[in-house]
């Protein structure tokens, strides 16, 4: 049965080149982002792109009813409340977090990842909040860590809740980042020789087992997410589910790889707003 849903997965797969020219090549990432849409509303013609925040919920209206339904009562209400308490306690020299990052943190999460020329690479928001700290004197948290980052990034989204999404690829070197991430993204790894685009673009919309994979435009906006109601995973914690998945050692989370890969990733939902916190199965 499991060879069967990979031969599923690997079906088609020669073509995915084609379906995606303009994605796999040297293209801009504005003019990548209009061709995974295009690929997407001309497969599913039924399925709003807005909806698309919603990830594989986009493609039932059952599992969507069941979110809707979960989230007017949120099971994580007590994590995100413990993040709030962390990011209004002052740090030993009595500032805050609001005092170090751009307007107060509010509406800035949807521009993260960026590139930052200073330093010549890519930063997450995990990585504005640890400098934050660390200019502050303090200990920089493990990014992996869920009880402290994970906890204070899932709060610190809810001040950008409805927020565009809005990553910027200018430059030659914020280029060569996003275009290693692209590589990354479409580049087979592991004993299953799969690559992220397999799954979230090739099969978007199709069930491997019981679940529907989802599409990769539209991802990015809801990460952390609290899966089975109170189990917190950031996206690149999702991306080292992912290598594990298809038999491939991870690269480091935080490290170079991780982060291009989330900076493309997370540029293929530009213009779509941020939803946090939320509920996935």
């Amino acid at each position: 049965m499991k060879q069967q849903l990979i031969m599923k997965l690997l079906a088609g797969m020669a073509g995915l080149g084609i379906a995606l020219g303009a994605a796999t090549a040297h293209a801009s990432p504005e003019a990548d982002r209009q061709e995974f849409i295009k690929y997407y509303t001309s497969k599913y013609p039924d399925v709003k792109l807005e909806d698309y925040v919603y990830g594989a919920l986009a493609f039932d209206a059952d599992s969507k009813a069941q979110y809707d339904a979960i989230m007017e009562f949120p099971p994580f209400e007590a994590d995100i409340e413990k993040g709030r308490k962390m990011w209004e306690t002052p740090f030993k020299n009595g500032k805050t977090y609001a005092s170090c990052l751009p307007n107060g943190g509010k509406q800035i999460a949807g521009n993260y990842p960026m590139f930052d020329d200073a330093k010549g690479k890519v930063v997450t928001l995990q990585d504005a909040i640890n400098d934050c700290r660390t200019t502050n004197g303090e200990e920089a948290f493990k990014i992996n860590d869920m009880k402290t980052m994970g906890v204070l990034t899932a709060y610190m989204r809810t001040l950008s809740d409805g927020m565009l999404m809005n990553i910027k690829v200018e430059g030659p070197k914020a280029m060569a980042a996003y275009e290693d991430g692209k590589k990354t993204f479409f580049t087979r790894k592991g004993q299953l020789n799969f690559a992220c685009a397999n799954c979230h673009v090739q099969n978007a919309g199709t069930r491997l087992r019981s679940e529907l994979i989802s599409p990769a435009v539209g991802h990015a906006v809801h990460w952390p997410v609290f899966r089975g109601g109170d189990s917190l995973v950031t996206l690149q914690q999702r991306y080292d589910g992912c290598f594990k998945q298809v038999r491939a050692v991870p690269p480091a989370q935080g490290g170079t790889t991780m982060n291009n890969l989330e900076y493309f990733h997370s540029a293929l939902s530009n213009g779509m707003p941020m939803k946090a916190s939320v509920f996935r199965k």
